[in-house]
Order: structure tokens, then sequence, then C-alpha cells
């Protein structure tokens, strides 16, 4: 199902937890050449928000429901990461166009099954949604890497810090994520390949620890996670994740050339004012990772409207989103085996 240029699209969403009223909000509210025309959760009261804050009219408590209606070109999946993939491919074969929540799956071989019906169904846009390739910061460092202002990358410095949460949102989320690999780092590995020119992944080698939440330990997660990823070519790249800041989101990434250095995000500043009092020199930072990229998950889904109306090609594409998990995946495997693993 292809989109006209000069028709709205008319996207359905697929979630409405945290992440989905967000994506909600930003489809009905603020894209241009889009409209959320339907809703779908098993959850009511999820669906009467949806009614209630956005006005949609077509509710369904069932995905296949919402597959089969006939107003919908497009569905955004923001559904529970084990779902992911079976519901992206129903929705391809469906003709629908699919807006993904990373990660795209849990293990490559999905990916690849994603990846080969969505070939299969190429009038159809896929896209997952690595959100920091939108962010205004990360976009102007690729732009002065690709310029050749730091020469030629070959190490980047990424990480995924969220702040510490007591009531252990995490540890109840843990048995589903996949690990804090899939979950955190995904980010990061996919900022690595991309600013050192999509390099493949020969091995990785990882380590962890609990530092807050001893409940992780049951299903082998830990809360702060360490990773080096090595590339052909000799290209490098040292991840951290942690679940266990105490003063809010930190989402940063250093890429190292032979010319220069770019750091992106350093400081986790939620705006310019700095307080120097007695008790020393300070700042505000931004509280979690919607804060830090609100206008870049904006940005996101304009991509993904643009692609489905023909305006612009895919900024993430499927094989982006595999390379990723498979990195993820090895290094899962790492942190569990505690030797290097090849990818």
């Amino acid at each position: 199902m292809s989109a006209s240029t000069s028709a709205a699209l008319r996207i359905g969403i697929a979630g409405l937890g945290r992440m989905g009223q967000r994506h909600a909000r930003v489809i009905a509210l603020g894209t241009p050449g889009a409209r959320l025309v339907a809703a779908c959760s098993p959850a009511a009261d999820e669906r009467e928000w949806a009614r209630r804050e956005l006005g949609v009219a077509a509710l369904h408590d069932d995905f296949g429901a919402l597959l089969r209606d006939p107003n919908v070109d497009a569905v955004a999946i923001v559904t529970p990461t084990t779902l992911h993939a079976g519901q992206a491919i129903a929705a391809l074969e469906a003709g629908k166009h699919v807006f993904l929540e990373k990660p795209l799956a849990l293990d490559v071989a999905t990916c690849e099954r994603v990846a080969a019906v969505a070939q299969a169904h190429a009038a159809q846009v896929a896209m997952v949604g690595f959100v920091r390739r939108f962010d205004a910061s990360y976009l102007q460092a690729k732009a002065e890497i690709d310029a050749g202002a730091i020469g030629r990358p070959f190490l980047v410095r990424s990480q995924t810090g969220d702040m510490n949460d007591p009531q252990g949102f995490f540890v109840r989320f843990a048995p589903t994520s996949g690990g804090i690999f899939l979950d955190c780092s995904v980010h990061d590995i996919d900022v690595a390949r991309w600013m050192l020119g999509n390099p493949k992944a020969t091995r990785v080698f990882a380590s962890g620890t609990i530092a807050l939440h001893p409940g992780l330990a049951d299903c082998g997660d830990v809360d702060n996670g360490m990773a080096i990823v090595e590339f052909d070519g000799g290209a490098r790249a040292m991840l951290y994740a942690t679940r266990t800041l105490p003063h809010g989101h930190e989402s940063t990434s250093e890429v190292i050339g032979t010319t220069g250095t770019l750091q992106i995000g350093v400081g986790a500043h939620r705006d310019r004012l700095q307080l120097r009092d007695a008790s020393g020199v300070r700042h505000r930072a931004v509280a979690d990772f919607y804060e830090r990229l609100h206008e870049a998950f904006d940005r996101e889904i304009a991509d993904f409207v643009a692609a489905c109306r023909g305006e612009k090609p895919l900024a993430v594409t499927l094989a982006d989103a595999t390379e990723a998990t498979r990195i993820a995946v090895a290094l899962t495997k790492s942190l569990k085996s505690g030797q290097v693993e090849p990818v």
C-alpha cells in the first residue's frame, strides 16, 4: 500500500503504554502529513485514553482487527519487545507500512525473517526507531565527520545512562527485555556503526555488575554493563550502559578521529543555566530519555511519514536494526560466558 503525496498518511498505533502514548501524541498532534486514525490495546483504560485525549474514534482490542481496518495505511508498533517481529510481519503481509520501536527482535534469525518479509513487500516502508539518528546534535556530528572535521574516525565511546528507579521498573521488565545490551546499548551500537561508516563487527567482549538491583540476577541481567566491539579495518567501540545514575538521564557519545574529537550530550544539561554557590558549581540534568530526545522522536516519526509518502528515503533500514541486534546478542552471550565472542 502506498500513500499519495497529497493525502495524509493514516496511522494506527498498537501499544499505548509509556512509549506508546508518547508516540501517539506525536502522530496525532505534531506530525504534518499524518493522522492518527486508530489505536489498539488490550487494556480498556488505554483505549479510552486514546479516545479522550486524542480523539481517536477507531479503537481495537486485537491487533488483527487493527490490520483489517481499511482506513489504516500504516501501523506504529509500540508493544512489548517479544511481540515486535510477529506483528511487523503480519502488518507487512496486510499491506501496511510499519514503524517499529526498537529492537527489531531479540535474536538475529528473527530479524532476518522480518527483513525477508519486508523485501518481499517492497512497496511498504518498514523502519525501526533508532531515535538518536534524528537528534540535532547527533546529525550535526555525523555531518561534521562526513565533511572530514576529525579526519578518519576510528573509536566511538558511547553510553546510555538512566536515572535509578528505586521502585525497580527495570527489574520487572528484565525477563522480556533481552538484557541491558539489547534494551539500552543497542542505541549505542547503532550510533557507533553509523558514525564509523557501518563497518562489520568481528568480535566483542562484555562485562557487567549489579550495583543496586539484585533482582536482576534471576534472569542473568545487570544494572551496569560495559563492552568493547571490534570492527573490520581496526575501528573500535567502547560502550557503557547503566540504570543507576543518581542525577538524571545521560546519553552521551564521543567520536575520536585521526585529527580531532567530537562529543555529544556530555553533562546531561537540561538548559544553559549554571549555579555557583557555597555548595559548588552545578547545573540541572534532564530527567529521562524522552526529555533529552523529544525533538528527535518528533523528527523520527516525520521521517517515517515522509518515506511512506515517497518524499525521501529511509534514514534507518532493517539491515541496520539486524546488525545492531547481532552485536547486542553477541555482547549478551559474552556477558554470560565471560569470554570474547565472535559476531
